[in-house]
């Protein structure tokens, strides 16, 4: 009985851990007609993240030490709609996905040189803003990209 009653808790812990690395992962669209509908209703820009997810080293960093923590959750549910858009090598995507950000990959390539690029969109696609991995954590990088969005006053003293 105790053995059961072990693994009842164990499985239970297990299911509570993958909960919430799925509940931080839904912050992030992976389709871009959805980020574009959820823009147009909610009048949020889209800030889209190009990353290698599984090889490049400072999209590894700029997750882990941003859109990892909290701050930036919360950040990013008040002022934009996230899109992740993937190119990793060592794993496959789906293909209908694999050829979405392949698409917006040849779409953007005259402003996304490398990973990770960050950039903001309107609801028509149109870019007014582009960001990257800076070092100093979520608030710095929160504070930096909120000057990025549209009517963002510079603070006065």
């Amino acid at each position: 009985m105790k053995n059961l009653s072990r693994l009842v808790i164990t499985a239970s812990m297990a299911l509570v851990v993958v909960a919430a690395a799925s509940a931080s992962s839904n912050l992030w669209l992976t389709s871009y007609k959805d980020a574009v509908t959820q823009s147009k209703k909610t009048g949020k820009p889209i800030m889209v993240n190009f990353t290698g997810s599984d090889w490049c080293h400072w999209c590894i960093q700029l997750d882990d030490e941003v859109f990892s923590k909290p701050e930036f959750k919360k950040w990013a549910q008040k002022n934009v709609v996230l899109l992740e858009l993937d190119f990793p090598q060592r794993k496959a995507l789906p293909a209908a996905l694999k050829k979405q950000n392949d698409e917006l990959a040849k779409k953007y390539a005259s402003v996304v040189p490398g990973f990770p690029t960050i950039l903001f969109l309107k609801p028509d696609g149109s870019v007014f803003g582009k960001y990257g991995y800076d070092p100093g954590g979520a608030k710095k990088w929160t504070e930096m990209a909120s000057r990025l969005l549209p009517g963002h006053k510079p603070a006065t003293r």
